[in-house]
């Protein structure tokens, strides 16, 4: 039996995220029923995260089992000539039997792009939150530090959570300003903010749940030393509202 591991990139917008779902299309659905079509087996795609609906993946890594004798290189063709155009198999390797996508993965890295903070691209709609006002971007720093660490993130999670344990810890978070976007070959002259966050996993909207009160206290609606407060009380209510999920994409893992 050979064990494939999978580089995938995609455009969340028509997804309902990677879980499989039934009567949605979602990404671990679309690579299931290609894989039984080219090899008639049921079999398990495990990913490294499991992005919510509309949320983008530059770097997701995924991982199945199979008896077919079909090389890596093959599987990859025959996927990309199956796949929606919004989905790419970027790689595909054989990797150890004991690998494991999610648990293995030392860090994890999502960012997050917002917009709108003066001059407005549309080809940023579909990519980024369009806040349309001034941030203070040192108050969104000032409170992200106090996020760093290993802690008890309840406050950040979302209901219907799976997860037994809400400790995580974030290695980083780093908010850098810019003045321009590379966009598929041409510059817009947009200002943006790029949020991102380094953990060793996430709980559910943990990433966007984040972002979210980050941007309130970009607009002062609380100053910064309150994210201690609302880190400790381990009250969802306390935090900020969730960031939609377009402006989201897994970005980086590192094993």
């Amino acid at each position: 039996m050979s064990h494939i591991k999978l580089i995938l990139q995609y455009d969340g917008t028509n997804y309902s995220g990677w879980q499989i779902q039934a009567n949605a299309a979602t990404i671990q659905g679309h690579l299931e029923a290609i894989i039984y079509r080219i090899t008639g087996e049921q079999t398990r795609v495990t990913g490294a995260g499991r992005t919510d609906a509309g949320v983008h993946a530059l770097e997701q890594v995924a991982a199945f089992r199979t008896n077919s004798s079909l090389s890596p290189e093959v599987f990859m063709r025959a996927l990309n000539a199956n796949l929606p155009p919004d989905v790419r198999v970027m790689n595909a390797t054989e990797c150890p039997a004991n690998f494991h996508p999610r648990y293995d993965a030392k860090s994890k890295t999502y960012s997050y792009l917002i917009s709108g903070m003066g001059a407005y691209s549309v080809f940023m709609q579909r990519y980024s939150w369009g806040v349309r006002c001034l941030l203070d971007t040192g108050a969104m720093t000032e409170a992200a530090g106090y996020l760093t660490g290993k802690h008890d993130f309840s406050s950040f999670r979302a209901s219907g959570c799976s997860s037994t344990n809400p400790v995580r810890e974030i290695s980083g978070i780093e908010i850098s300003e810019m003045k321009t976007i590379e966009f598929i070959g041409f510059r817009l002259d947009v200002p943006a903010i790029k949020i991102s966050i380094t953990a060793t996993a996430f709980l559910r909207h943990m990433a966007r749940n984040i972002i979210g009160t980050l941007v309130e206290a970009g607009r002062k609606k609380f100053p910064p030393s309150r994210m201690k407060e609302i880190l400790d009380a381990r009250d969802r209510r306390l935090a900020g509202k969730t960031a939609p999920a377009c402006g989201l994409f897994m970005e980086k893992i590192v094993y």
